[in-house]
């Protein structure tokens, strides 16, 4: 059996189905999808990087803005951030072992939750942070509902998760769906759904003639389940994504990417299950259905401002707290403008900060948002 097979068995049986339970069904199928896969998915062997692939500093900084975080929610003797999709626990791992160096108190307070899907990349979280987990610091769980209580005093943390959650296409003959054709899979074009209709009048922009429009109504189901989830807190999401009003001026229009090897690709036919499949974050949604859910916005800057605004602190101490010699300063610069400069990650990626029950003056001086306009 082959993902092509149960692909092809379900439109069998259904017929032709939506372009964002293709998506799902290659991402996310429990045997056989790209996130299932045993194959190594991130960094030099795999098909991608993070910024936690690119350095460490990228944790710290992020350490740094949660034991903020920690102190904006008065220092609670537990404090969870949880995070979503963390993959091989990089990042995890950077910000568990900053906070216990650099921000003792905080380190004790550390309750990590990391919420993983894929049952393959569980069972290596599970194993990396055995010593976590066992002094009932940590856990790995599938999904925000198996943390089992509500969040009262946490951090919930997105890093290139919102972006490949499934999303529906839609071109000027309709929405699509996905069918059975001669030796490949082919596009059938069907009436857009309500749900559609009212994405695209709110939050998006009507196909021109040749162009695609994704919409992600599955982004806005996370957001509201987040929402529900956290009592007390604060939301990050860290994305490549848009505003409508970049899309009104002509951009962002047919975002939806395969990767493969460190290869871009327009095709999701191709290979199902053997690549990666993303699209942008439309960030005026999401942050609209965070706000009608009940979450308050506290900024949406550039990662480069957020980056920035964090680093400007101790001048980036951080980056280079273990470099002894020149060409290490040197090497950690590089990396560190990848992460911050228009050129690398700095300007496609944005940052959305969210709170909920947070006293205003005390988020206000959170140094991510320092350049909030």
């Amino acid at each position: 059996m082959s993902l092509r097979a149960v692909i092809e068995e379900e439109i069998g049986r259904r017929g032709p189905i939506p372009f964002s339970r293709y998506m799902e069904l290659c991402l996310y199928h429990p045997e056989f999808g790209y996130y299932s896969r045993p194959q190594e998915k991130f960094g030099k062997a795999g098909d991608f990087y993070t910024s936690s692939d690119v350095h460490a500093v990228f944790g710290r900084l992020l350490a740094r803005q949660f034991e903020e975080m920690w102190r904006a929610l008065d220092s609670p003797a537990r404090f969870q951030i949880c995070e979503l999709g963390p993959g091989r626990g990089l990042f995890a791992r950077d910000v568990i072992d900053w906070s216990g160096k650099k921000f003792p108190t905080l380190g004790e307070a550390l309750h990590y939750s990391l919420v993983e899907s894929s049952p393959g990349l569980r069972k290596r979280l599970a194993e990396g942070f055995a010593q976590e987990v066992a002094a009932g610091q940590g856990e790995v769980c599938a999904s925000l509902e198996g943390l089992g209580a509500p969040l009262t005093a946490a951090v919930v943390f997105a890093n290139e998760f919102f972006d490949a959650l499934p999303v529906e296409v839609v071109t000027p003959e309709g929405q699509v769906y996905v069918d059975v054709g001669p030796g490949s899979f082919v596009e059938r074009f069907q009436p857009l759904s309500p749900e559609v209709h009212a994405f695209l009048d709110r939050y998006g922009v009507r196909p021109d003639p040749g162009e695609r429009i994704e919409v992600p109504l599955r982004a806005l189901q996370h957001i509201s389940d987040i929402a529900l989830t956290l009592q007390r807190g604060f939301v990050v999401i860290i994305d490549y994504g848009y505003t409508r009003e970049e899309q009104l001026a002509g951009r962002h229009r047919g975002t939806l990417m395969t990767y493969r090897r460190h290869t871009a690709g327009e095709n999701p036919y191709q290979a199902p299950g053997e690549q990666d499949i993303t699209a942008h974050v439309n960030f005026t949604a999401l942050r609209a259905a965070a706000e009608a859910a009940g979450l308050e916005t506290l900024g949406l800057l550039t990662q480069a401002q957020f980056l920035m605004g964090i680093g400007q602190v101790n001048e980036f101490a951080d980056a280079f707290a273990d470099c002894r010699l020149p060409q290490e300063r040197a090497k950690v610069t590089l990396q560190l403008k990848h992460l911050v400069t228009p050129a690398g990650m700095g300007e496609t990626f944005q940052v959305l900060v969210l709170a909920r029950g947070v006293a205003k003056e005390k988020a206000a001086r959170l140094s991510g948002l320092a350049f909030v306009r």
